[in-house]
């Protein structure tokens, strides 16, 4: 029907793009559910570059008459969570490459208050769901003659599924193994592939690694207008992927580490680690500024 609104689950695709092929791109948005749909309270509503107020207005009608928790973010590729928790994942496969052991990934990740270990939660993902949106995401840019930015853990993932045969929990083995009827367990052979150092960082730098790159990403969803409001980014965290709950989401968490002391930190780790870990320009400016998140607005 004309009136009828095009809701997509997409986890990644710009919205934008796909409205393209709609007559109406304005009634056409996204509506990203998160696995387990019957658990996950939140659900992302994205807006296109066309995607009018009527659309958003059903769509917000439809996540509360369901009771979810909606959030509103702008389009962009993988959308605000996904672009957060796969920085999440993408710092433990990077740990992996390491010679961190997957157990202490694991186990540190819950210590910071993370539900559930980054490599359980991509075997709940899907490897190969991640290597088809990597893949896409590579095509999609060289395509459009853009660089493509920097994908930690590409390398892995690829080895796992297509020469590993281990697509992930779906097909019972990934990271770990799902015997029928019995506890998962991380797969032995991790260590064959991916030795473990002799030499272990410690597990308070573990934890950083993972909770700043959460939060530094967060910050450049603010800055680049995916998001519009700091509510939405720490209730977004924390009921979209569960950011550690008791930090008060990743804004919140910036706050309590200190800004200044984020970006000296930030900095470090990108000298050791990477260019993914320089600190967003706003991050920066309000570390500069003496600003925290909960006195600015937006």
């Amino acid at each position: 029907g004309e009136d009828a609104v095009f809701g997509s689950n997409t986890s990644t695709l710009p919205i934008t793009g796909l409205a393209k092929a709609s007559k109406r791109p304005e009634n056409f948005i996204g509506i990203h559910f998160f696995s387990p749909v019957d658990r996950m309270m939140l659900v992302e509503i994205i807006l296109g570059k066309k995607t009018e107020d009527k659309a958003l207005a059903v769509a917000i009608d439809y996540v509360r008459a369901i009771r979810k928790t909606p959030i509103v973010v702008n389009d962009t590729r993988g959308f605000y969570v996904n672009r957060c928790v796969l920085r999440y994942m993408a710092e433990a496969f990077q740990m992996l490459i390491e010679g961190v052991p997957p157990a202490m990934i694991e186990n540190t990740a819950k210590m910071a208050g993370m539900p559930v270990g980054p490599l359980a939660l991509h075997d709940e993902v899907s490897l190969s769901l991640s290597l088809h949106i990597m893949d896409q995401t590579r095509k999609d840019l060289e395509a459009a003659g853009k660089p493509v930015p920097e994908q930690p853990g590409y390398a892995l993932i690829r080895k796992m599924v297509s020469e590993l045969d281990r697509p992930g929990k779906k097909a019972g083995r990934g990271f770990y193994d799902y015997p029928d009827g019995g506890k998962k367990q991380l797969w032995s052979g991790l260590a064959e592939h991916w030795p473990v150092a002799a030499e272990q960082i410690p597990e308070s730098e573990i934890i950083e690694r993972m909770l700043l790159t959460q939060a530094n990403e967060t910050v450049r969803c603010l800055q680049e207008g995916v998001l519009e409001s700091v509510w939405d980014a720490n209730i977004g965290a924390i009921f979209g992927w569960g950011f550690a709950p008791f930090q008060g989401g990743p804004l919140q968490y910036l706050n309590a580490y200190g800004l200044d002391k984020a970006v000296v930190r930030l900095r470090e780790f990108a000298e050791r680690y990477g260019e993914r870990f320089t600190p967003a320009e706003r991050l920066v400016a309000m570390a500069d500024a003496g600003q925290s998140f909960e006195r600015v607005p937006g």
